[in-house]
Parts: C-alpha cells; structure tokens; sequence
C-alpha cells in the first residue's frame, strides 16, 4: 500500500494529465559526458519510490559535463521529497553548497558528501562567487544546483547570482521545474549566458509557463508574470 507519505498536495490530481510536449527521461538516455552518481541500486529503490508518487522525469539533459541547474519553482519543503528520487533515478550528480560549518561532524559530513552537497564558507561574501567559478574552472564535470528565489515564500524578484557564475564560468543555465499538476520534474533547454541579463532572463522565464507549484500563492513574481497570475 502506497504511504500517505506519497500522497499529493491540494494541487495534485489522482491521474495528472501529462505533458505532450516533453518526452519522458530515463537513466538509459543521458549521454557520456553527464556527471553520474555511478550507482547500481540507488537508480532502482529511487524509480520504485517515484513511480509509486506517481512522478516520473522528462524532457532532456544535453550531454554536457557542466552547468548551472536551477530548482525552480521551489515553494515548500516538500519538493525535496520528489526531488531527491527524481535525481537519483536518473543517476545523475547534482551538487548543491551549504555552510562550511555542516561538515564538522565527521559522520554528518560522510552523508553530505554522498548527497553531493560543496562546503561553502558564506562569511566571506565576496569570495563565494569566485569560489564557485573556481570548482567549474578545474575542469571537473560539475552540475551545481540552484535555487534562484532564493526562499520558499513569495519573492519580488530572483537572486541573480547564478547567472553570474555561468557566465563566469563559462557555462550554460539547465532550467528545471517541478510541476505539481502532472507531477513531473522536467529538465528543460540550456540557455547560454550572453551577458545580456535583461535579455537572457526572459528566455529562462518562459521555459516555466504552465508549471504549477504545491503552493501556487508562493509563486515569485518573475514566474506570475510569466503565467499571467492576476495580483
């Protein structure tokens, strides 16, 4: 029996009608060059678990050994819950950073760096950019996840960091969404830094019309404008 652990939100419908447009994604499909976990097992347990959600992954991740890969949109805790398996069905690696100061425990920091989670030390403010361009700047395949609202409440605007680091690191933006209406997580088009921010924004922004969150009110405001969400 499926555990109300699994169960959907308001928002969710028993049997979501899914996407037409995006294709469904497998593990089988990603390319080379795409940072994986290497994992034999995980990739199995995590399918099971998301199709018993009755989530499951589509469109396409570029064979690529590096980008900026944005959560989006994120408006509750929950999203982890679906997230996590999405991902580690794929078998691919996405890192994410947080405090430095997490790592001190040793068993705790063993978890961490499973997850695939970068110490980062934010107390040095104007350092953690850089730092961030320094770890694509070795060379290393890197899939860095962020999330650019930067909370799970409503927000006016986006955090603009991210595009700063793919532009600095030479690197493309992996828009990602998580669409609680079809109950899918959809990894989207890349799209190049040009240095135009005004104009490379909106290019983002479109890839997430339609996308509904578990919290439609947190939606932020780049994203209602973009559905046409009246204030």
């Amino acid at each position: 029996m499926t555990s109300s652990f699994f169960k959907g939100s308001k928002t969710v419908v028993s049997q979501p009608k899914r996407s037409k447009i995006l294709p469904k994604l497998s593990k089988k499909q990603l390319g080379n060059l795409v940072p994986k976990r290497g994992g034999k097992f995980t990739p199995v347990i995590a399918s099971m678990l998301l199709k018993m959600a009755g989530w499951r992954n589509v469109g396409e991740i570029p064979n690529i050994p590096q980008a900026v890969v944005l959560a989006l949109p994120h408006t509750s805790n929950v999203d982890g819950i679906y997230a996590i398996p999405s991902l580690f069905a794929l078998d691919v690696n996405i890192s994410i950073m947080a405090k430095h100061t997490l790592f001190k425990v040793p068993v705790f920091a063993q978890l961490l760096n499973w997850i695939g989670v970068i110490p980062i030390d934010r107390g040095n403010k104007g350092s953690v950019l850089q730092a961030s361009i320094d770890k694509f700047k070795t060379g290393e395949p890197l899939f860095l996840g962020l999330a650019p609202e930067g909370t799970r409440q409503y927000t006016e605007t986006w955090k603009t960091g991210f595009y700063y680091l793919a532009l600095g690191a030479g690197v493309p933006i992996l828009p990602v969404a998580m669409d609680y209406k079809t109950k899918e997580v959809r990894f989207m088009s890349p799209v190049y830094p040009s240095g135009d921010i005004d104009a490379d924004l909106p290019k983002i922004y479109a890839q997430y019309k339609g996308v509904v969150p578990r919290h439609p009110e947190r939606l932020s405001q780049p994203l209602q404008d973009i559905n046409n969400v009246a204030e």
